[in-house]
């Protein structure tokens, strides 16, 4: 088990940046792929980004791609996800998830969440 904590959600206008932080605890984090996933009510979780155990391997959501860029830092257990010419679409509920068996898009896959972080984009 890993526990996650997600961090650096607000408010933003359009066109504006957000840098997400996840910090990871308990097991060895570099033995998990990561993902983002978002959530807006009543809608189901929908892929953001993954990255692999090393950081050699990601992939991203077609409505984000060439805008939010993963990346992680095993020393310091923490995943990123930074968000670029964000725009108001992109509001929603930002989750971390940890993935110890396969990297995937699909987020019923990943064993552990964080409780997310909520990025509002204002027109």
């Amino acid at each position: 088990q890993v526990q996650l904590a997600e961090s650096g959600g607000g408010l933003v206008q359009a066109g504006g940046s957000l840098r997400l932080s996840c910090a990871a605890s308990g097991r060895t984090f570099s033995s998990y792929g990561m993902g983002w996933f978002r959530q807006t009510p009543g809608k189901e979780r929908d892929f953001v980004a993954l990255i692999s155990r090393s950081g050699g391997i990601t992939d991203y959501g077609d409505s984000v791609k060439g805008r939010f860029t993963i990346s992680r830092d095993n020393a310091k257990n923490t995943v990123y996800l930074q968000m670029n010419s964000l725009k108001p679409e992109d509001t929603a509920v930002y989750h971390c998830a940890a993935s110890g068996n396969v990297l995937t898009r699909l987020p019923g896959r990943y064993e552990n969440w964080g409780r997310g972080t909520q990025v509002t984009v204002s027109s």
